[in-house]
């Protein structure tokens, strides 16, 4: 193993071999005919020898560092096309870059082939690979764990302007070339059944649960490759399978379909991310598949802990556990099931365990997103697991009552089981009562946590809620996204920023260096026209590279406020049309979201912005002022061209609202100026590059809970604002000639009648100011240049890096492989 830093040996006739090999024996392709697709799987095969091999030595590494390691439980990581990544990581893109040349292709071609694996959605997978990321790159022990998902979310097109969903099957027929099956580590899982009572040999009494139904998990890893340093650790997907999946009876008394039944009801659960939960049938579906998660990932824990030699008591010693979001959080009864009923430990010996192995992190302060499942649904689903929800609870009471006697106030809100027409078990207060530490994800998150959510919690138990800011990995999200960019700040710096980018603070001298001010507004140049060529191919939409790019990639969600930037647009366009006196610099407005399948008003919105697109972008009377591009399908290959060509990067949410945003980190380390309000990490944001080199409008937190609390009427902004009047009567009318009216007037009527829960009219005249000062400040070049330039040197803080030496520090306590 060599030691960090050094680079993959390569082998460039070997790996043509092997390529050719692969393209033959694994593809059934003849070289003279193979299609740029094959190859491309073929160059991922070969390359995948390299890295299981590498996953193999670092397993034994870790086997014998006989250190802690942290199992990172996560629904989703959207880590993106791996072929380009991995190879930054070890170190070889110029080396098979070469050999695909004289294999006669060019690597840039070959790597559009793949598909993003859709393992994830937004913000909370992407986090998740971006941590897998930083934990390789600095050698802590780590195994990801997650769902081998079939399709993934969807894979969105629009039609007529509607957002469609379709099945996204990343893997296509050939499979992925990176994934390799690991069928020593597959588990069963079980379901449904009941609970009794048994004697073991010494007289002693012992719960068993007995599963009416069993599932088979497949484990499948993904390489998780450290930066130049040989190490790889695993990304392990589990996909469900019926353990007996075919019925030769059935089959034979022609029951084709019951034949196969018990396999068809198996891979439903690992078929897609989030299936749809309003209704029973997907309730039962998605609380199976976080169990399935679960359970597989606990039980292969377990084995590789005992495997290696130690005692079940000693589980914490070795094994973290964190949980990302409150999905995982079946996890917790279910350790305590393996260590009480299959190791026959004490309560008190497994619960020593269970407290200290697990830790949490919060995601969300929306009620809505707190998870809570019914009583109901657990005790048919999983009986054993809510008899130790319901002791977890009681013990958890004793402690409420001995802090707060008689006040049963506090008992009903830090209660895990909540009361009502029907009890729901509260997934939140079941992760905060039973991990040692908890965290938010940007500093002012922390806060609202500690202080509005959880602050009984926090003083039950003092210093169990913490802040760990959140962080994107520069390998990706700067040396492989932005490759023009990185090169000249390695120039100018050195080549140690990916591994440290706290060094980017040193490219700030070169802020006001004229001719570093050229090269670094010509790389913009040429990236904006990238994704214009880009959007000129398959959106048939032309865009003028002079104008600003104003970005908005994330989540279609109300809290997120795509429709205030719909407003603002509506605004402009009036103006355009109304007031002969108004000018604006040419802006092209770009949008990337997907709504939940669900969601009615998100895909509202998406209408709404896609027909005033098909209006503004065809309006000669605009003379080219305005453009507005929704692009479809928005995955990480797409925000890897998107990001590196913004000027503006909307960071809109309502305050309070938004945990920390990692969007805001990528676009702000690509020269990007923030347009945002006083929410999540735009806060510390603001702190590291200063008031004049971002765009801060709108209310604070206080302001928001002072507003709401004097009552909130959205009446008074509609009819004492006459711009932004004019701008929603444009959501009434006909003026962008929509099929589907009604789109518009369920916006107009959310923001009115609605009542605006997000706030958006009240915010809307300080955007709109906000927007007339980027207007102002971009047509002085050299003062806007300095402040792009400035946003990429001062981001340093927000590495992955330096957030997952912030877990590691204060939270997992881990130790980086020896050398």
């Amino acid at each position: 193993m060599k030691k960090r830093g050094q680079t993959q040996q390569f082998d460039k006739a070997s790996f043509k071999a092997s390529v050719k090999k692969h393209l033959v024996t694994t593809y059934a392709q003849n070289i003279e005919t193979a299609s740029d697709k094959h190859w491309y799987l073929a160059v991922g095969k070969a390359l995948a020898e390299i890295s299981t091999g590498n996953l193999l030595e670092t397993e034994k590494r870790v086997a014998n560092a006989q250190t802690r390691s942290v199992n990172y439980f996560s629904l989703e990581f959207l880590i993106g096309r791996l072929t380009g990544n991995n190879l930054i990581s070890l170190g070889l893109y110029e080396q098979i870059s070469d050999a695909v040349t004289e294999l006669g292709f060019q690597l840039t071609d070959l790597l559009e082939q793949e598909r993003d694996p859709a393992l994830g959605n937004g913000g909370l997978g992407r986090l998740a690979a971006c941590f897998m990321d930083s934990l390789a790159a600095q050698e802590f022990p780590s195994v990801g764990y997650g769902l081998h998902y079939q399709y993934g979310l969807f894979q969105q097109s629009f039609l007529n302007g509607h957002q469609i969903e379709f099945p996204d099957a990343w893997r296509e027929a050939e499979g992925y070339p990176w994934e390799v099956q690991r069928p020593e580590l597959n588990q069963f899982v079980g379901l449904y059944g009941d609970v009794s009572f048994y004697t073991d040999d010494e007289g002693q009494q012992h719960r068993r649960w007995n599963p009416a139904v069993t599932l088979q998990g497949i484990a499948w890893d993904l390489p998780i490759i450290g930066y130049q340093n040989q190490s790889v650790f695993p990304l392990r997907l589990w996909e469900c399978r019926a353990p007996v999946p075919f019925n030769l009876a059935k089959f034979n008394d022609g029951d084709y379909v019951g034949a196969q039944q018990t396999q068809i009801a198996a891979g439903n659960v690992t078929k897609i991310l989030y299936p749809n939960d309003n209704h029973d049938q997907g309730k039962v579906l998605r609380l199976t598949q976080q169990y399935f998660h679960c359970a597989c990932s606990i039980a292969d824990i377990i084995c590789r802990h005992l495997k290696n030699g130690h005692e079940i008591n000693s589980l914490s010693k070795f094994e973290a556990i964190q949980l990302n979001d409150t999905h995982p959080t079946i996890a917790i009864p279910e350790l305590m099931r393996v260590l009480l009923d299959d190791h026959q430990l004490s309560w008190d010996d497994a619960w020593a365990i269970v407290s200290k192995t697990f830790a949490y992190t919060n995601h969300t302060l929306l009620p809505e997103a707190l998870e809570t499942w019914s009583e109901a649904l657990i005790g048919e689903l999983l009986p054993r697991h809510l008899e130790i929800i319901f002791e977890i609870n009681h013990r958890l009471m004793a402690q409420v009552e001995a802090k707060w006697p008689g006040n049963n106030e506090i008992k009903r809100k830090l209660s895990i089981i909540a009361e009502g027409q029907s009890r729901m078990v509260r997934m939140a207060n079941l992760c905060v009562a039973s991990t040692y530490a908890v965290n938010g994800v940007a500093a002012l998150h922390s806060e609202l946590v500690k202080r509005d959510l959880f602050p009984e919690f926090d003083e039950l138990f003092p210093g169990r809620l913490q802040n760990v800011t959140n962080g994107i990995t520069p390998r990706r999200w700067l040396k492989y996204c932005n490759p023009q960019l990185s090169a000249l700040i390695s120039e100018k710096i050195g080549t140690e920023w990916p591994a440290h980018l706290e060094q980017l603070e040193a490219i700030a001298q070169f802020a006001t260096d004229t001719q570093f001010q050229q090269r670094f507004a010509e790389i913009k140049k040429q990236n904006k026209q990238r994704f214009a060529n880009w959007v000129a191919e398959n959106l048939d939409i032309e865009l003028d590279t002079n104008a600003i790019f104003d970005v908005q990639i994330k989540r279609l969600h109300e809290y997120k406020r795509q429709h205030l930037n719909l407003l603002h647009i509506l605004s402009l366009y009036h103006r355009l049309l109304n007031d002969p006196t108004f000018d604006m610099h040419p802006r092209v407005f770009i949008f990337a979201a997907k709504a939940a399948p669900g969601y009615a008003l998100a895909k509202d919105i998406i209408y709404a912005i896609n027909k005033v697109a098909d209006k503004v972008n065809n309006d000669p009377r605009l003379n080219g002022k305005l453009k507005v591009v929704f692009v479809p399908d928005y995955r990480v290959s797409l925000a890897e061209i998107i990001i590196p060509a913004a000027d503006v990067s909307e960071q809109i949410s309502t305050a309070g609202k938004e945990a920390s945003g990692t969007g805001n980190m990528k676009l702000a380390l690509n020269g990007a100026l923030t347009i945002g309000t006083m929410d999540g990490a735009n806060v510390e944001i603001r702190e590291e590059v200063g008031d004049d080199n971002i765009f801060i409008f709108g209310l604070l937190v206080d302001d928001v809970e002072k507003l709401k609390a004097e009552g909130y009427n959205p009446h008074t902004y509609y009819e004492q604002d006459s711009l932004l009047k004019a701008s929603i009567d444009l959501l009434d009318n006909n003026e962008f000639d929509a099929m589907d009216c009604a789109a518009f007037s369920n916006i107009r009527h959310n923001l009115l009648e609605g009542g605006d829960p997000y706030l958006v009219l009240a915010d809307f005249a300080d955007y709109v100011n906000a927007h007339n000062r980027i207007d102002a400040e971009y047509r002085n070049q050299t003062q806007w240049v300095k402040k792009t330039i400035l946003n990429t040197a001062l981001v340093g803080k927000f590495s992955s890096d330096r957030s997952i030496r912030d877990y590691v520090n204060n939270i997992w306590h881990l130790t980086a492989l020896p050398q």
